[in-house]
């Protein structure tokens, strides 16, 4: 099973370990790419700082993003699973997870992100500014930027089994499954089941706790169709869709009577 997930804009500040070493990333496909949107980050972030901070989206309040983003090859590291906070991130809780559940997550969770593409929650990454919405001056809108390489590396990341796509439409973007891949692939929606309205709060959380869950029991589902019988044997109301032509996901509603 592999499962695909978004960053978060939170993120835990950088350690005080060996500085991120781009060729040490799980997926080294990428690292040309990763070498291409790290260097010229920097490079924007070390310059005008107001530009800077246009480009990247920043608020007057998170000037300080971009000086972060000016050590980005000198900063500390720290596994990804530990610099990615907020909601997602604080129900699966990762760091709570027993030793078996914690290597299910290192060989099946893989976190999609402007700057490193995607990244193992094993991966020692520096605290970073950066998302796929971007478009950096040299390089373009980042969502661009990663499709090809994505389609090079992501089918083999993919492997014989299941892929769960937890990811939010920018990351989607990056990569789409195709063909055979995608037949075997399941996204996810989370909805307040008396408005049939997705509230994004509670959308993250319960993703969240959909991947804490599986990885939990150690449930290993094949394909959507056993992933749909997992999750309602964990508990949660599920409605799916299996997709009217072949090669295309499958589509899984998670159903919550509250929003909290």
């Amino acid at each position: 099973m592999l499962v695909l997930l978004p960053p978060s804009e939170g993120k835990a500040a950088s350690g005080r370990g060996t500085p991120l070493k781009t060729g040490s990333l799980s997926l080294p496909g990428l690292t040309a790419a990763r070498e291409a949107v790290l260097g010229e980050l920097v490079e924007l972030c070390a310059g005008d700082e107001e530009k800077a901070r246009e480009v990247l989206g920043l608020s007057e309040g998170l000037r300080g993003e971009v000086a972060k983003n000016v050590e980005l090859l000198t900063a500390g590291a720290r596994p990804a699973g530990e610099i990615y906070t907020g909601v997602l991130y604080d129900a699966l809780d990762l760091a709570s997870l027993d030793a078996a559940a914690k290597r299910r997550a290192a060989r099946s969770l893989l976190v999609f992100s402007g700057l490193w593409g995607a990244v193992r929650v094993t991966d020692r990454i520096p605290s970073y500014r950066c998302s796929m919405g971007v478009k950096l001056p040299g390089l373009g809108a980042l969502g661009a930027h990663w499709r090809a390489p994505m389609a090079e590396v992501l089918p083999e990341a993919a492997g014989n089994g299941l892929v769960l796509d937890l990811r939010s439409a920018a990351y989607a973007a990056a990569w789409k499954p195709k063909g055979e891949v995608a037949s075997r692939t399941a996204t996810v929606r989370v909805l307040h089941a008396p408005t049939r309205k997705v509230v994004s709060h509670f959308n993250k959380a319960t993703k969240g706790r959909i991947v804490r869950s599986l990885l939990a029991s150690g449930t290993a589902p094949a394909g959507p169709a056993e992933l749909v019988e997992a999750l309602r044997g964990l508990g949660y109301a599920v409605e799916a869709e299996a997709p009217a032509k072949a090669g295309r996901p499958w589509s899984l509603d998670v159903l919550v009577d509250e929003v909290h």
